[in-house]
């Protein structure tokens, strides 16, 4: 696994273990992932980016859709969140995986040190730039990383709305633990800086998911 420098919340990193229990995915955020994995349109054979992948949530769904044929590669600045994506790779014996240590606002430095200098079929970020410091850069970067006419989606969060506004003090607090900033937006990034664009917004607007088509 290569590493290039670290630049991630210590909140994040913290949680490494018990992330997949507390961090509230089965009830609120899975919906998100999934639909954002079906929003990239992968094909047998594509190779993804998954920027910020943490203890490696979106494997299996990403691996369902490219199969043994294709490959992912995840990006993540938190090596303890790696380091349980590693033991999932084993228990799963998954070989198609390609896992990075690098902040992603460095993604092009360290694609070009790995074993992935090619372009990819598709990106996505899943609840990371809203962590990521320097998520312009981590956005540009990735985009650039995506063939002519590949997708890359962006899934994040924003405080509820309407008659869900009642549950905004819990979706502080999740955001503060996981070190988000909740006020980012940065689906809107994506949504003006690609083609075929779609927005979708679910759990009563705590969450957006934003797709688009590299021109």
């Amino acid at each position: 696994m290569d590493r290039v420098r670290i630049n991630r919340p210590a909140r994040y990193t913290g949680g490494a273990r018990l992330y997949n229990v507390l961090s509230g995915e089965r009830p609120v955020y899975r919906a998100g992932r999934q639909l954002g994995i079906a929003e990239l349109q992968l094909q047998p054979g594509d190779r993804v980016l998954d920027v910020g992948c943490g203890t490696g949530l979106n494997f299996p769904q990403l691996l369902d859709a490219v199969g043994p044929s294709g490959a992912v590669v995840g990006v993540d600045a938190s090596g303890p969140m790696l380091s349980r994506a590693r033991a999932l790779l084993r228990t799963r014996g998954w070989r198609n995986v390609t896992l990075i240590e690098a902040d992603a606002a460095q993604l092009d430095s360290a694609l070009s040190r790995s074993a992935a200098p090619e372009l990819f079929a598709a990106a996505l970020f899943t609840y990371s730039l809203s962590i990521i410091d320097q998520w312009q850069d981590a956005y540009a970067q990735t985009l650039c990383r995506v063939r002519p006419g590949g997708r890359i989606v962006v899934v994040d969060m924003a405080l509820p709305v309407g008659r869900w506004r009642v549950l905004s003090p819990l979706a502080r607090l999740a955001c503060f633990t996981g070190g988000a900033d909740i006020t980012r937006a940065p689906w809107n990034l994506l949504l003006e800086t690609t083609s075929r664009t779609t927005h979708r917004v679910v759990r009563g607007g705590h969450i957006h998911i934003g797709a688009g088509s590299r021109a």
